[in-house]
């Protein structure tokens, strides 16, 4: 037994060697397709009783799909900053929707120096509408496309379709690059009765649902909604999702470039609320049923249904098949690093957070170099961190100030064990504290009155 067992570990090692050297030697092309507000358990292959996502699992059957992967952000710019320049966005002092990023390098500079055609649609929100334009962080082609003008094919089947035409026209001699960050399911859901058809047999049945989500099914009646009306529109939303990536993988086999070609699948963030604070509710409120599984949270909340996404990649000879990653613990601040070394870029810009998981997404096992961390840009917010499987709060006022988690074997966060564990409270407040005295004394953010209302965000 133990012959064997070194055996299959030396096959394994060689094989993320061998996956190394390939891809050093290829510069794959790169798509990356990211929703918009989209929940852990949103997809019939990460758990949910009723929606249908075919292309998305036949993806997940031919790449990984990883189960402890996160966000850098838990709103929409956070998260984009976090992931384009390989940077926490506390880290910066001005808030990026309004600014940018502030001279950064972003990943997409550095593709571009690499040889690749660079291409952007759908969703901005990295900087002010004027930064949307050729030439910005090394985009050749950057469209900020709103909903599509064909209602009853989903509101992103214009910006699937560009990206579409961009891949098209960019096969060849070069390789390419393309953002596709769509806007479902972002508020407002509401869908053409084409996908709500759909599933019209729906019933819903609260009991299919972790208990963490029935505080979603109580507002949604609260406000007047209908669960079974409600979920339909919601999973319609999360249906025409599946029908743009449906598009897109035939067309990257129709071009012949499935092998040579990565293809991602993620969310920027956790599930909207269905009553959001102070601010009440609004028309379609009662639709935003994402669902994060047993995670405790959504957007705006750095507990792990706010953290926690899905994340999907084929490389098909160099990603392994049919795997579903439940140990290593993986993050949107590694995607920089990881794409420069897939890609042969040696030199990054001189600080970055984020490691090479390149070996990870080979198939190798291993603890992350350094911790995770969480912390939005305005002064006084309270940080958080990852390390290993302890979770660290800190200063959550409204739950008793420090909170510890064993993600291993509490994933809803629901049993502080500070308490138990002072020691691990200790050293982890004290690298949380050193990371957190890295970070700017001030923020500068433009106020809501004195801005132009961007469209794309």
């Amino acid at each position: 037994m133990k012959v064997r067992m070194n055996v299959t570990g030396m096959i394994a090692v060689y094989f993320v060697i061998a996956a190394v050297v390939s891809a050093a030697e290829t510069r794959p092309n790169i798509v990356f397709f990211f929703c918009d507000d989209l929940g852990y358990a949103d997809l019939s292959c990460y758990g949910h009783p009723y929606a249908k996502t075919p292309a998305i699992d036949q993806l997940a059957s031919e790449g990984t799909r990883f189960e402890q992967h996160y966000v850098t952000g838990v709103t929409c710019n956070p998260s984009r900053t976090g992931l384009m320049s390989g940077l926490y966005p506390a880290r910066f002092p001005k808030y990026c929707a309004d600014f940018g990023l502030s001279g950064r390098t972003a990943i997409t500079d550095l593709l571009k120096k690499r040889g690749y055609k660079t291409g952007h649609f759908g969703k901005w929100h990295m900087g002010p509408d004027s930064m949307a334009e050729n030439g910005t962080y090394g985009l050749d082609v950057v469209e900020t496309i709103g909903k599509s003008k064909d209602k009853s094919a989903g509101r992103d089947d214009d910006v699937t379709t560009a990206a579409i035409d961009f891949i098209k026209a960019n096969t060849g001699s070069q390789p390419f690059y393309v953002n596709i960050w769509g806007h479902s399911t972002h508020f407002p859901v509401t869908v053409p009765p084409e996908l709500a058809a759909e599933f019209m047999e729906i019933k819903v049945k609260r009991s299919d649902f972790a208990p963490t989500m029935q505080h979603k099914f109580d507002e949604c009646i609260q406000i007047g909604g209908d669960l079974d009306d409600s979920m339909r529109q919601y999973l319609g939303d999360v249906y025409s999702i599946d029908r743009n990536m449906d598009r897109l993988l035939k067309t990257i086999d129709e071009l012949g470039i499935r092998d040579n070609t990565i293809v991602v699948f993620s969310s920027d963030h956790g599930p909207a609320p269905v009553i959001l604070g102070k601010k009440g509710h609004r028309e379609f409120s009662n639709n935003m049923l994402g669902y994060a599984g047993q995670l405790r949270g959504g957007k705006h909340e750095e507990l792990e249904g706010g953290t926690r996404v899905p994340f999907i990649i084929r490389w098909p000879g160099h990603v392994p098949a049919g795997r579903v990653d439940s140990q290593n613990v993986t993050s949107f601040i590694d995607w920089m690093p990881t794409l420069a070394s897939i890609a042969g870029i040696n030199e990054l810009p001189e600080q970055i957070d984020g490691e090479d998981i390149s070996d990870i997404w080979f198939g190798q096992s291993r603890e992350r170099e350094n911790p995770l961390y969480w912390k939005t840009s305005s002064n006084g917010s309270a940080p958080v961190m990852r390390e290993g499987n302890w979770k660290l709060h800190q200063n959550r006022k409204k739950e008793g100030g420090v909170q510890l988690y064993d993600l291993s074997k509490d994933p809803s966060e629901s049993n502080n064990v500070a308490d138990q564990h002072p020691d691990v409270v200790k050293d982890l407040k004290a690298k949380l504290d050193a990371w957190t005295a890295e970070l700017p004394k001030s923020y500068e953010k433009i106020p809501d009155d004195k801005k132009k209302k961007n469209k794309s965000h």
